[in-house]
């Protein structure tokens, strides 16, 4: 399954373009881009809508064929029976969470016995909980995590751009984790130079052309194959005036859906 995440309309939904889409804008472009689901994640206005108007999402998905996803954070139990209530009233059988919540850092074995409860309650709705991959915890302690859980309905969200900003390696981090991915975020990346050479930057850029290695991603987790969902990031820079990088931003979309259709074409043949 190849969806958007609410990261492929981050501008588009920002306060800096005259009127921003909503998710009823984005679920309506997510079947116009040729995707398959969209995952609403770090989306806070997701939680304080009321029964009806969750009522009306899972509407609007339903009806243009979209599967829902979730992406918060946080690990502990009060947490995650929260979200598990959201994620039921949108269909979503997929939470993607992070460890960290604020000033909350559970540590490993916290989130372990944290993590052992909730997930009891999630595979009673057929529910998969996602870590995601990332500069606040090292990969070690979340795949530590999910192997001394032990259960199928946890994995990892991977994200080999993110483990960069932690000096870990995104090749090693894709073999590391392979076998316990359950969700996939796809963005390319690159290190630009900073004016007058002094360090570098690393941002987005269009899938393919930067310093992911995507062909060995897709060999190497094997998605499509697995049932894996593949969620379609960027880290877009802004580009000098809204309309421009709304543009940019709608034209990345529409080339990171082509690039991994035909990824997983050549996977089939």
């Amino acid at each position: 399954m190849l969806g958007l995440s609410t990261y492929a309309f981050f501008w588009q939904h920002s306060a800096r373009v005259h009127q921003p889409v909503n998710l009823l804008g984005m679920i309506e472009q997510t079947r116009a881009a040729g995707a398959d689901a969209l995952q609403i994640c770090d989306y806070p206005e997701i939680e304080a809508l009321t029964a009806t108007q969750l009522a009306d999402v899972r509407t609007a998905a339903d009806s243009n064929g979209i599967a829902l996803e979730l992406g918060v954070r946080g690990v502990r139990l009060r947490r995650l029976e929260s979200v598990l209530s959201l994620a039921n009233s949108l269909g979503a059988r997929l939470v993607r969470t992070m460890l960290v919540l604020g000033d909350d850092r559970p540590t490993v074995a916290e989130s372990v016995r944290e993590l052992e409860a909730a997930v009891r309650l999630y595979a009673d709705y057929n529910v998969t909980l996602a870590l995601e991959t990332y500069e606040q915890v090292p990969t070690a302690d979340l795949l530590a995590i999910v192997e001394a859980v032990g259960d199928p309905h946890l994995g990892i969200c991977l994200d080999p751009a993110n483990v960069v900003a932690r000096l870990e390696n995104p090749r090693q981090t894709v073999d590391l984790c392979a076998d316990r991915v359950v969700n996939l975020h796809v963005k390319d990346f690159q290190f630009e130079r900073q004016s007058g050479l002094i360090g570098f930057v690393l941002t987005g850029c269009l899938l393919g052309t930067g310093q992911l290695d995507v062909e060995y991603l897709y060999q190497r987790v094997r998605p499509e194959q697995r049932g894996i969902s593949q969620i379609v990031e960027h880290w877009l820079p802004w580009q000098g005036d809204a309309e421009a990088t709304v543009v940019k931003e709608q034209e990345w979309t529409a080339h990171s859906v082509s690039t991994v259709r035909h990824l997983v074409e050549r996977q089939r043949q």
